[in-house]
C-alpha cells in the first residue's frame, strides 16, 4: 500500500503531538485525518517501547519476507505416500 505522506512529514506531525500539542487540532492544522495521526502516534509509541506491538523495523522485515508455503493437508500427504495422485482418484 503506498504511503501518501513523506516520512519527514509524519515524523514532524508526531513530534508536535509529543511536544504537547492537541492531537486532533494538529491533524486539522496539517490537513490530515485525526485517525491517521492517531495511528502514527501509536506506532511511534510502539517504536519507542512505550506500549507493546510490532516495531516499524520488524514490520518492514515481515513485509519483505517471502510468503510461507502452505502446508499440505494430512489427506494430501497420505495420498502421496500411497502413490495416489489427483488424476488417479484413490
Amino acid at each position: 500500500m503506498p504511503r501518501p505522506y513523506p516520512a519527514e512529514f509524519r515524523a514532524r506531525a508526531v513530534a508536535l503531538v509529543r511536544a504537547g500539542k492537541e492531537q486532533e487540532q494538529t491533524a486539522v492544522d496539517l490537513g490530515i485525518h485525526p485517525v491517521t495521526l492517531s495511528k502514527w502516534v501509536k506506532q511511534d509509541r510502539i517504536d519507542r517501547g512505550e506500549i507493546p506491538g510490532t516495531p516499524s523495523s520488524e514490520s518492514v522485515e515481515l513485509r519483505a519476507a517471502p510468503p510461507e508455503r502452505p502446508h499440505a493437508s494430512t489427506d494430501e500427504v497420505a495420498r502421496s505416500r500411497a502413490g495416489c495422485g489427483q488424476t488417479t482418484g484413490c
